[in-house]
């Protein structure tokens, strides 16, 4: 939220009138009609930005005030480019004061204006128009323009490229297929300017031309590229870089947006491409087959320079972000190239044996592990030690690094269904990519809500299951490694914790160890949960374990609302054990126990909805649930819905299966719950037993009794004494008079429908054609004719 002070200013803004406005706009005028702007030019506009951005309509300026920010547009301080265009972006144009640039002006086009330029198009004609005039100054001769001309088109073209690429025509496709051809392959080999050999005759005249150089230092020998250095760069050189940074849009966008015939062709004429890779046939192809074989070129050599030893650290960034881009590259043209796999995957698959002993080049084994995914079933190579390393090692090891995790999510998410069906892998590391989630919640969340369904599978359900229950103590065992790496073994003077000496303690070793697997199958959870919970307990109030714990009732409900699509009943009945068994066993966190248990007492309501039979199946365990009396205190809302399952749906019209005997065991033990609560206080330290506990254990046994009439006498007999208990004032067991009387109010309705078992049973358990009634639609009830009639007498005939 904004501070105190933001949202003064935001209310000042949003309540300025009409004429203090008006006021304003001509001080602003005037201050713009000035020679020299100064700081406050820069508070007006800011301001006035401030007043356009605080309010919902749109407004529209004056036309001389509008005239003046277009003309701020080609300012020479950036600052004032900045604010004029947001400005801008904000208002109306005037009719006729519209952004208009012809061949004379362009110049002064610059990325602010190009955005507003996007926001103002009308139309698809207008950006090609744009286009059209872009691609005309690319063609005139460096002299006939400004110098800065060139150096900004591709950019603008990029952002124009990014937002609508249908903008572009295939003339313009064309024309600028062939300059990026020429820029990328034929650009200067000497450093812009000349390098002067020193000496006192040192003079224009006898500077000689510098070579350009590689990263190490040596002298380059092939053509330029973004990995060559010197001390200065000319203006070819410069846009062989933009080139490169627009290739991978730019095949992306343009290229692969090719219909599916034309790709079939380059398949079926694959000797035509192979013929390509000589330089000397390579000028008889169309400009943009043409383009595709420079930039497998210009990759390759890329791929090449990035093995030199670089003698600045940031020029080792450089070679990796130049590496991921070149890759990126590859794969799209082997896209629209099927027979440039085979030329490429050699080259691609020596970077990846040389990067992939080194986790520093980690983000640079993605777009590597994307081409393998993309080409590597084509190519029959095998992919194995390429997903052993994306799903095994990275998370396992790089958890903690947030551009790895935003990278490798996102890789997922684009190939979720070919990672579904091509890599077993993917499926296998669940634990392992768990541990994104747990070190850092609240970023990759997202990313996560689109996974977890393709997770879900019949054979990971129950285990998965267990994992998301476990990702706090996941959480808190990541910063005890963490932790365990950078502290020392021991800290003199330094306040220890328990839990880190628990993680060192080989005695413990198995439990965190387990949490830590980087692969599933190797069981469901663990044996001493309740230890491990014990040692973990200084954890509860972690930042980082909150909030993962917060994550953790939005993963359970889409693990469950998908679970229901792949599971069978037998899966089914498994996974109701779990949540009985689990309900009990979870990390002791604020409001974390509440919220689980929240979720579990929906989805077991829907699942035994589902399959009423479920809870036959699993009758045993559901009434030993429900015979506890401590989970009255303890488990309120799971025990109030497993108590009401059993009334609901332990009966023989919901399976045959149901006995007698079946019916009897589960009412005494409720019965038994009932009569204990009700009797006595509550234990030490316990709130009283809440009221909607009290009435659902009542109507459960009245199902039951209105199924067995011989219990029905039993719980006639307690209803009444209920409402003898009561007049005599108040109860141990209820601290609240207005929920005592709907208590017994409750009793009194179940004990007049317990005098007449037959009305009883219907009311309390009513067959489906009543709960779910379709009486206008059903021919043979009365309500059909009646609402014909009804909308005979209402409608004019």
């Amino acid at each position: 939220m904004y501070s105190h002070g933001s949202e003064s200013l935001i209310k000042q803004a949003r309540d300025i009138d009409e004429p203090e406005l008006q006021r304003f706009y001509s001080r602003l005028v005037r201050l713009l009609q000035g020679k020299e702007l100064g700081h406050e030019a820069v508070d007006s506009l800011q301001r006035l930005l401030l007043i356009l951005f605080a309010t919902k309509y749109t407004r529209t300026l004056p036309s001389e005030l509008q005239k003046r920010l277009l003309l701020l547009l080609s300012s020479r301080s950036e600052q004032f480019q900045v604010l004029s265009s947001a400005v801008l972006r904000e208002t109306l144009p005037l009719s006729g004061q519209e952004l208009n640039y012809s061949q004379e002006n362009i110049g002064q086009l610059n990325t602010h204006v190009v955005g507003l330029l996007l926001s103002q198009a009308g139309s698809r004609a207008d950006l090609s128009s744009l286009c059209a005039l872009l691609l005309r100054g690319l063609e005139s001769r460096q002299s006939e323009g400004p110098v800065h001309l060139l150096t900004h088109t591709l950019p603008i073209l990029n952002t124009i490229l990014t937002h609508s690429p249908e903008c572009l025509t295939e003339d313009h496709v064309t024309l600028l297929s062939k300059k990026l051809v020429d820029w990328l392959r034929y650009a200067s080999i000497t450093q812009g300017g000349g390098a002067s050999s020193g000496g006192f005759f040192t003079g224009p005249r006898s500077r000689q031309p510098v070579p350009i150089a590689e990263l190490d230092g040596t002298v380059s020998g092939d053509f330029f590229t973004v990995l060559c250095v010197g001390q200065s760069f000319t203006e070819d050189q410069w846009m062989n870089v933009y080139s490169f940074s627009i290739l991978h849009i730019w095949h992306y966008e343009i290229t692969t947006n090719e219909n599916a015939t034309k790709l079939t062709d380059q398949v079926d004429g694959s000797v035509v491409s192979m013929v390509s890779a000589t330089s000397s046939s390579s000028r008889l192809l169309p400009p943009k087959e043409r383009l595709r074989e420079k930039a497998f070129q210009y990759c390759q050599r890329v791929i090449e320079q990035s093995d030199r030893k670089a003698h600045k650290r940031t020029d080792s960034e450089l070679q990796k972000a130049c590496l991921v881009e070149a890759v990126h590259i590859l794969d799209c043209v082997c896209v629209e190239d099927a027979s440039l796999v085979y030329r490429t995957f050699p080259c691609i698959k020596a970077l990846f044996g040389r990067l992939s002993s080194d986790l520093s080049f980690a983000r640079v084994v993605l777009p590597i592990a994307q081409f393998y995914l993309n080409h590597g079933e084509m190519a029959a190579v095998d992919c194995e030690s390429v997903w052993k390393l994306v799903f095994g090692q990275f998370p396992a090891e790089l958890f903690n690094d947030p551009f790895l995790a935003h990278e490798l999510l996102r890789f997922l998410r684009l190939n979720l269904e070919s990672l579904q069906l091509r890599v077993p892998q993917y499926i296998h590391s669940i634990p392992n990519l768990l541990k994104f989630l747990a070190w850092d919640s609240t970023a990759v969340l997202d990313d996560f809500v689109d996974l977890l369904p393709s997770l879900v599978t019949a054979g990971t359900a129950v285990e998965l299951l267990h994992t998301l229950l476990d990702l706090p103590c996941l959480s808190a065992t990541l910063v005890l490694q963490h932790r365990s790496t950078c502290l020392p073994i021991s800290e003199p003077g330094g306040r220890g914790l328990l839990s880190l000496d628990a993680f060192r303690n080989p005695s413990f070793r198995g439990l965190f160890l387990f949490l830590l697997r980087g692969e599933a199958g190797s069981g469901d959870t663990i044996d001493r949960l309740s230890t491990l919970h014990e040692l973990l307990a200084e954890a509860a109030d972690w930042p980082r374990v909150v909030q993962c714990a917060q994550t953790v009732p939005v993963l359970l409900h889409i693990f469950f609302n998908t679970v229901v699509e792949v599971a069978d009943e037998k899966l089914l009945a498994h996974l109701i054990l779990v949540m009985l068994e689990r309900s009990s066993l979870l990390l002791n966190l604020p409001t974390y126990i509440e919220e689980v248990h929240r979720v579990f007492s929906c989805h077991l309501l829907r699942l035994c909805k589902l399959q009423p039979s479920l809870v036959v199946d699993q009758s045993r365990e559901l009434v030993e649930f429900a015979g506890t009396t401590a989970s009255v205190y303890s488990k309120e809302e799971m025990y109030t819905h497993v108590v009401w399952v059993l009334g609901e749906y332990l009966s023989v019209s919901c399976d045959s299966r149901c006995s007698v005997r079946l019916i009897t065991s589960c009412f005494e033990a409720l019965e038994a719950v009932l009569f204990e609560i009700t009797s006595s206080a509550p234990p030490p330290g316990t709130a009283c037993p809440a009221p909607r506990v009290v009435t659902t254990l009542m109507s459960a046994l009245a199902k039951l009794a209105s199924r067995s009439h011989d219990l029905i006498p039993r719980v006639s007999l307690f209803l009444s004494k209920l409402r003898t208990v009561t007049r005599g004032g108040s109860v141990v067991w209820c601290s609240d008079e207005e929920d005592l009387v709907a208590i017994v109010t409750r009793g009194e309705e179940l004990w007049s429908l317990l005098k007449a078992p037959g009305v009883a049973q219907s009311v309390l358990t009513p067959p489906p054609h009543v709960t779910v009634p379709r009486w206008h639609r059903d021919t043979n009830a009365s309500m059909p004719l009646q609402l014909r009639t009804l909308t005979s007498l209402t409608h004019s005939q």
